[in-house]
């Protein structure tokens, strides 16, 4: 059997530990896998590479395309970057995908039933993290959503639960107030759940979705979600699971894909032999679905689902009453390897589909795309900030094809007929309408020279599109 080769960085604290006894349990079980090591974390860090991670680091990274990592120590004190956050975005890697589950009677939990997964959309959203401050009172955040981004990540979650033998995929937006954004996720959800017949499907308000997953979280099977959703639902899952040190996490893209525990790298506890390696083992076998290695992946699952069935538990987990024998972190690798090839009796055996995970986005449909319209944003604070004194002095700059028809604030219409009670800060949404079906951006220039002339401070243009006739931009709360 042709080996594979796979990158491994072994990590800091615990991570030595936890990856030898994870590559030992791999190596057991006739996992066709060749390995490459990297350094990366603490130690590099401290060479004064700010990434965490060498030059040469990358090449190896890319030329195998697989990560398997253990926990890094980001040293205390500004400059430093995330590792994760390095690597995610320079690999493209798009899918975070994080297993949450319990493992009752046999670990301590409050949801005996709970058994999810959560997939965030890793690249877009909030955090692309594009902001600006435009005026002393208001800061801008752009939320950003494509049509790419949003297929390949639905697309993703439907062919992980098929391969992991999942029957429900629940998307989370807030399309009931980001009609354009979240309504895009949304839209796009329900036109992929119509190609997969055979996982079910549903969708839910990001906020009632949160209160339910807290409170009865074995509701759930699948949940795909937008990137700070999905890092809120991940915190509120690890939590209430109470078993965060046997969870793994994959960050997957179209080439590439890294693998690793939810932990830290618990540096108290490193060199002790007490760590428990399983979060980096369950992270290796979504790694080995992802390789489509299937089947040695479902061998090493049932084999640790049996060790932790017979009771034989690391400190971490281990609890009287519960627990049958207290081992350390070899003790508990050879358990595993001891039971290769079998099954648990009481927990549900896992059964993976062979093939891994093949995501194809199609090509974005060509539309017809009309300018019918430009926001003007002002910082504007003159006198009591009347919206009726600002609109009649725009209104005398109208022409050319384009009229004021709305000024917000805060999003909240204000002129025509807003309410004297609506609070006002200095950011104020202008909004010049076109005259006719279409309107040239050498008109909108024109505007804002004429804007300019009056002594307004432009702070930002808004384009007004149409869509195949459909309109591309949000309405004022009010208009």
């Amino acid at each position: 059997m042709q080996q594979k080769r796979i990158t491994v960085a072994y990590g800091d604290g615990i991570g030595p530990e936890i990856m030898e006894a994870t590559l030992e349990i791999l190596q057991a079980a006739g996992a066709p896998l060749a390995y490459d090591v990297i350094e990366v974390g603490e130690s590099v860090y401290r060479r004064g590479i700010l990434s965490g991670i060498p030059p040469e680091a990358w090449d190896v990274i890319r030329a195998n395309k697989v990560l398997l990592k253990g926990p890094i120590t980001t040293p205390q004190g500004g400059g430093y970057k995330s590792l994760n956050v390095t690597i995610r975005k320079a690999l493209g890697l798009f899918a975070n995908v994080r297993q949450t589950k319990s493992y009752a009677p046999f670990v301590a939990s409050f949801h005996p039933g709970m058994d999810l997964v959560i997939i965030r959309e890793n690249e877009e959203d909030l955090y692309a993290g594009i902001e600006y401050q435009q005026t002393p009172e208001a800061i801008e955040a752009l939320k950003l959503v494509s049509r790419p981004g949003t297929e390949r990540i639905i697309r993703f979650a439907f062919e992980y639960a098929r391969a992991y033998g999942r029957r429900k995929v629940t998307c989370m937006t807030k399309d009931n107030i980001l009609k354009h954004t979240d309504g895009l996720f949304h839209r796009i959800f329900n036109e992929v759940a119509a190609e997969y017949p055979d996982i079910a499907s549903d969708h839910q308000i990001i906020d009632i979705g949160a209160a339910r997953l807290a409170a009865q979280p074995e509701r759930f099977d699948v949940i795909v979600t937008l990137n700070l959703y999905g890092d809120i639902l991940s915190d509120i899952a690890a939590q209430i699971a109470g078993s965060v040190g046997l969870a793994g996490s994959a960050n997957v893209g179209m080439e590439m894909a890294m693998f690793e525990a939810v932990h830290g790298s618990a540096p108290d506890i490193a060199g002790k032999g007490v760590a428990n390696p399983s979060g980096l083992l369950v992270a290796a076998t979504q790694m080995l679905v992802h390789l489509g290695e299937a089947e040695v992946a479902t061998t090493i699952m049932n084999a640790w689902l049996t060790t932790l069935e017979d009771g034989i538990h690391t400190a971490d987990i281990y609890r009287e009453g519960l627990s049958r024998r207290e081992v350390g972190t070899e003790g508990f690798t050879q358990a595993v390897i001891e039971r290769l090839g079998r099954e648990p009796r009481y927990l549900r055996p896992v059964q993976y589909r062979q093939g891994g995970i093949q995501v194809q986005v199609a090509p974005s449909p060509r539309q017809e795309k009309r300018l019918v319209g430009v926001d003007v944003f002002l910082d504007w604070s003159e006198g009591e900030r009347d919206p009726n004194e600002l609109g009649q002095r725009l209104e005398a700059l109208n022409g050319e094809g384009l009229a004021l028809s709305m000024i917000s604030n805060r999003g909240v219409k204000v002129y025509p007929e807003g309410l004297p009670e609506t609070y006002r800060s200095d950011h104020w949404r202008c909004r010049f309408m076109a005259s006719s079906d279409q309107v040239t951006y050498d008109q909108v220039l024109r505007l804002l020279q004429r804007l300019h002339g009056a002594g307004y401070d432009v702070i930002k243009v808004e384009n007004l599109y149409l869509f195949d006739g459909e309109r591309g931009y949000s309405l004022g709360q009010g208009e």
